[in-house]
């Protein structure tokens, strides 16, 4: 098996410094990719084995649509969010179930509180509902009532469902599949590299003769507030910038431009603290982003540095 992501293939992506002084490293790989999927910038041992996490939903979601879910909108982006669990985010899951004939007990992902603020502090217990990935979890229901596929077993890896996506996860990555993991909603995750996740990012934002892949780019860009939440960093680089940007666990992030270009990274210790900064700070020294404009969602989007309440520092990509 290709060996998995160590220390020695990690390279210095972002620090953190304070008052004039480096306080902490973030460690990791990134790729950078045309929009050919030529590679324009490796850091690190992007072939090396990752778990892509939430960042290989756009894939997930667009097998969904290949298997006949009847999605547009923003039903299709829940189908590739880790949302918020705002009111309107569940309200728009909640549809997706309506529509497969299906209530909230078909949902096989876990029980969670509502990473939104307002939303945690109206809920009275954890749901499935408000799990992060219940919108991909109701795509996956629909897809199987379309095809008249049991609904009970829909996260088995040996599901026709999920050979579906696991075929489609070697095809936009363009690398077979040698791992297959659990992720934390329950669902199968496949192991990939990050040339692989970049390859596959670019496939799904840049230009494709893929109809599904454009219908689901074209929502994400349409309704940016759906894949994360009101002043999240994925949604408020999607609004002003026009990317597609997906984070997922333990550091994991993707970006695409609309011509193609797009970048991949893990951080080393799993922490997306600097994830926003470093992906950004790539696509514009790859001529994807105006800087001026990346610097103004890096300035919302990063975590500040303070002593008191004044700032002493600052979190900066080193790539």
């Amino acid at each position: 098996m290709t060996d998995v992501l160590s220390a020695a293939g990690a390279v210095e992506l972002a620090v953190l410094e304070r008052s004039g002084m480096i306080e902490s490293r973030h460690l990791g790989v990134a790729m950078v990719v045309g929009p050919d999927a030529a590679s324009l910038r490796e850091l690190g041992d992007v072939d090396a084995l990752i778990y892509p996490r939430s960042t290989l939903k756009p894939v997930q979601a667009i097998t969904a649509l290949r298997l006949g879910a009847d999605l547009d909108g923003e039903e299709l982006v829940l189908a590739t969010a880790s949302h918020a669990g705002t009111a309107e985010h569940v309200a728009v899951v909640r549809r997706i179930l309506d529509r497969a004939g299906l209530d909230e007990s078909a949902l096989q992902c876990p029980a969670d509180w509502p990473s939104d603020r307002a939303a945690r502090t109206a809920a009275t217990a954890p749901h499935p509902l408000s799990m992060n990935c219940s919108g991909k979890h109701a795509a996956f229901l629909l897809a199987c009532v379309r095809n008249d596929w049991p609904t009970d077993s829909y996260l088995e890896l040996e599901h026709p469902l999920q050979q579906a996506i696991l075929a489609s996860v070697q095809e936009f990555t363009g690398h077979p599949v040698e791992h297959s993991g659990v992720d934390g909603c329950g669902a199968p995750v496949h192991a990939v590299t990050v040339r692989g996740l970049a390859t596959a990012i670019s496939r799904v934002t840049g230009p494709t003769d893929d109809p599904d892949a454009s219908r689901l780019a074209a929502a994400i860009r349409e309704h940016p507030w759906a894949i994360d939440g009101p002043g999240r960093a994925n949604t408020v680089t999607i609004e002003k910038l026009g990317l597609i940007a997906k984070l997922g666990a333990e550091g994991v992030m993707v970006m695409g431009a609309a011509d193609g270009t797009a970048v991949a990274l893990k951080t080393l210790d799993g922490s997306l603290r600097a994830a926003t900064t470093v992906a950004l700070q790539l696509l514009v020294e790859a001529g994807a982003v105006d800087a001026d404009a990346a610097a103004e969602v890096i300035a919302v989007t990063s975590e500040r540095v303070l002593g008191g309440a004044r700032p002493v520092g600052e979190l900066r990509a080193v790539v």
